[in-house]
């Protein structure tokens, strides 16, 4: 006795097609919808042309903070000056500071979480004039601690910290992209 052949069923099913045409369906409307709510991608803003000379004061010179800032201004166009010179625009970073916080511990009084705050606090001179006067950024991330990878988290505490820095420099440098093409001083206080 032979055995009957197998007949094999076509791959082909009308619930794949379905499937095929709905991804498609939602891909189109998702980026319709983002296409329509103003959504662009972030590109390189630009400085104010004052900022083409531009002097950053800092107690800290070295700190992780400053070291971005003054890579992502020259990066934006901007000549960073070692010292003050006349006409020059002065981007005083009066407090650059970090440091870390206990946000949770265990019933035996161990830390389980930290929380890292970085701090900055700047103001910036155009032409003698204030057109920023001393704002404060602080950005916050949270880890988890375990005390049986103590050295591994003392590394994940630096990366934080390198990366808060990062966030914050290019949070001030966007501040002073707003400023536009014409910036308006800030009147001073009485």
């Amino acid at each position: 006795m032979t055995p009957l052949p197998v007949r094999r069923m076509p791959s082909f099913s009308p619930f794949v097609s379905l499937r095929r045409h709905t991804r498609v369906a939602a891909l189109l409307g998702a980026s319709l919808g983002v296409a329509g709510c103003g959504f662009h991608l972030q590109g390189a803003g630009s400085l104010p042309p004052a900022m083409g000379k531009t002097y950053v004061a800092s107690p800290r010179a070295h700190s992780d903070l400053v070291q971005t800032l003054t890579d992502t201004l020259r990066q934006r166009g901007a000549e960073v000056l070692q010292a003050p010179d006349e006409g020059a625009a002065v981007l005083d970073i009066a407090a650059d500071d970090t440091g870390q916080r206990v946000l949770s511990v265990s019933a035996r009084n161990i830390p389980r979480e930290y929380e890292v705050y970085y701090t900055v606090t700047f103001s910036l001179k155009l032409g003698g004039q204030s057109v920023i006067d001393h704002e404060t950024l602080v950005v916050t991330r949270s880890y988890t601690f375990d005390e049986t990878q103590v050295l591994a988290k003392a590394a994940e505490e630096e990366i934080l910290r390198r990366a808060l820095a990062e966030d914050l420099a290019r949070r001030v440098v966007r501040r002073i992209e707003s400023l536009g093409a014409t910036p308006t001083p800030v009147a001073p206080k009485t």
